[in-house]
């Protein structure tokens, strides 16, 4: 299985879809804790950024005019017109995302040559995602946590030490699952969307000229105005429009049509009243460029609204944490990634799962962040390249599908992909400036795990060749060994990636203690492009003769591999399946890298081979019974 990835928070749990009415309003609420906690705390830096930030503007009438509409009108065509309008019909059985994406072009394009150019995209996309990952944690809490300074200046000492509390605190609670915190996401992102419009309104009154930002007059009188500086202030402008993938990549938890009205309805106007607020703060009170989301409010209530946001943020650093744990257990499912070890955390909830390995090594590069850049207006320079990139690679994916897949009228395919690329490309193009400023961090990530996860991917491939290579065909070898080897009770699993090919594991069994069982299985468990597999069509059996079965097991790629319970219900091997009596061969190959055999780089090999010694066992992986299981080793080079 190839194909490939961004991911949701809630990971595995079965596509709601877009459900009955009567739930609409619930899936509503869920959508509004999870999906837009991202977006929904831009507001904090984002018109602060467009003005103080790397490339200062001037605090006046049509800085402040052109910057909210270029924010307007972003929000506009990046989220609204792309992923509610366009995206967002483009899922996977009702799952969203890069990786669902990837997975639907690629089963319908099937083996072509534009296959090894979407696998590139998708890895891309996933390495990327990963830089977001650390990135939203750290500037949305740490800007926060900054008001503090706005309600008293003599706590700006206190500031990094608390958002360091906040952070670990939040990956320390992550092993003990979310599912009771979660309840609560909703209401307090609700209750922090009517903060922010209320807000809003109230400066507005002031200065209601504001509401004439939506006018697209006012963004292309910036650019004519001042085009090289109205094009650099778009890298700050795009840090409104961070979180816009999580509406598709969340589409499958809640329903096209609840995140689609959520958004419509409840989180864009919100979002645009504070920008037109705080713009309107701005025309009146130039010096609050500082701090606008802040000073918006009376001095009574900014600490109270610091608790808002932090709490806010908190849910927004949680989703982007949850869907790190999705995305690497999608990627270790579609083999770009080792097995890691995985918990748990809910009995009722699939999706609520726990990768220790992630958790930790996000809290460490957070943590790197926080202390290293040392507040928001900094952090901003690195944050949204690699949100930009990942948008820019769903575009070109979204491209594949309406021109190969769905087949649109060349020219509205033409002009919506044309607009698209347009759009991401100016935002990406602006990103890049700040490169120097702190933009190369999330670049190099993204360079790092994307390494690592087309060694993996490529360090695999070469590894199955080297078996198929040595491989006896399943039919020659029970042809060979059916009436000469001695024959032992019960029932005896081999696993193997091929249901066709003998497995190594078979070969040395019989080497060594020279028997084979009353009933061999050879069992394959293949991982479709698609999230969830048919659950009637899980098992798959054919007799192979004289007491040899071939057994595969099809999982989609956000479900969890439980093979005991799949087997379980096996009834024709000649009787029941029973566990306590099988014995599980499993075959584990200590690889060696090798100069003389021709596939990667001497040093990526020593990379696939450091990653296969330190992945989980199959035996946990798989959540075979210890004492049922017998491994057996050899060398392999690659």
């Amino acid at each position: 299985m190839t194909t490939h990835p961004h991911a949701s928070p809630a990971a595995n749990a079965a596509p709601l879809a877009d459900g009955p009415k009567d739930r609409l309003p619930v899936l509503m609420l869920g959508a509004v804790g999870v999906v837009f906690g991202d977006i929904g705390t831009s507001p904090l830096y984002a018109l602060k950024e467009s003005f103080i930030g790397p490339h200062p503007l001037a605090v006046d009438r049509l800085h402040i005019f052109g910057v909210l509409s270029l924010i307007f009108w972003s929000l506009m065509l990046i989220v609204t017109v792309k992923y509610v309008l366009v995206a967002m019909r483009a899922h996977n059985r009702g799952e969203g995302g890069s990786f669902a994406l990837l997975a639907l072009v690629s089963r319908h394009l099937g083996a072509s040559r534009w296959s090894g150019t979407l696998v590139v995209l998708g890895v891309l996309a996933a390495s990327m995602f990963y830089g977001d990952a650390m990135l939203t944690p750290a500037i949305s809490v740490l800007s926060a946590v900054e008001g503090l300074t706005v309600v008293e200046a003599g706590l700006q000492p206190l500031v990094l030490p608390i958002a360091v509390v906040i952070l670990v605190a939040l990956f320390l609670i992550q092993s003990g699952g979310t599912a009771r915190v979660g309840a609560l996401f909703g209401p307090i992102v609700l209750v922090y969307f009517a903060t922010l419009a209320t807000l809003g309104v109230a400066n507005i009154a002031a200065h209601s000229e504001i509401l004439g930002v939506i006018n697209p007059y006012w963004a292309f009188e910036f650019f004519r105005y001042d085009t090289q500086l109205a094009f650099l202030a778009m890298g700050s402008v795009f840090l409104a429009v961070t979180g816009a993938e999580t509406l598709y990549a969340d589409m499958g938890h809640f329903g096209r049509k609840a995140v689609g009205l959520s958004w419509l309805t409840l989180a864009y106007p919100c979002l645009m009243l504070n920008y037109m607020g705080q713009g309107a703060l701005l025309l009146g009170t130039p010096a609050a460029v500082e701090n606008p989301f802040y000073l918006m409010a009376p001095e009574w209530a900014r600490l109270p609204l610091v608790f808002i946001a932090t709490a806010a943020t908190i849910i927004a650093s949680q989703a982007v944490i949850s869907g790190a744990f999705s995305v690497t257990h999608q990627a270790i499912q579609l083999g770009f990634l080792p097995r890691l070890r995985t918990l748990h955390t809910s009995e009722k909830a699939a999706g609520q799962i726990y990768i220790p390995a992630i958790n930790w090594g996000l809290l460490a590069m957070v943590l790197v962040l926080v202390l290293g850049f040392g507040e928001s207006t900094r952090l901003a320079s690195a944050y949204g390249i690699s949100v930009v990139g990942t948008m820019l690679i769903t575009t070109l994916m979204l491209g594949f599908l309406v021109f190969k897949v769905w087949r649109w009228n060349r020219w509205l395919a033409s002009g919506t992909i044309g607009l698209f690329l347009l759009v991401d490309g100016t935002y990406f193009a602006s990103n890049i400036t700040k490169i120097p400023d702190g933009g190369w961090f999330p670049l190099a990530v993204a360079a790092v795990l994307f390494t690592v996860l087309t060694s993996w991917s490529t360090g695999r491939r070469l590894m199955r060749a080297a078996l198929e290579e040595a491989s006896v065909p399943l039919p020659v070898f029970i042809k060979s060994v059916a009436g000469s080897a001695h024959r032992v009770r019960n029932t005896a699993v081999f696993m193997s990636a091929s249901p066709d090919d003998v497995p190594p594991a078979l070969l040395h069994n019989l080497k060594h203690n020279q028997v084979l069982h009353e009933r061999v299985l050879i069992l394959t468990v293949q991982v479709e492009d698609v999230p969830y597999a048919d659950p009637g069509a899980r098992l798959e059996v054919h007799d192979a003769g004289h007491g040899f079965y071939r057994v595969v097991l099809h999982y989609g790629f956000m479900e969890d591999v439980d093979v005991p319970r799949e087997l379980a219900s096996l009834d024709c091997i000649g009787g029941p399946f029973d566990m306590m009596t099988a014995s599980f061969f499993l075959g584990r190959q200590k690889l060696l890298a090798s100069p003389d055999k021709p596939g990667m780089a001497l040093w990526r090999e020593r990379l696939f081979a450091w990653m296969s010694r330190s992945s989980e066992s199959a035996m946990e992986f798989f959540k075979i019974p210890t004492n049922r299981v017998v491994e057996l080793g050899s060398q392999m080079q690659i």
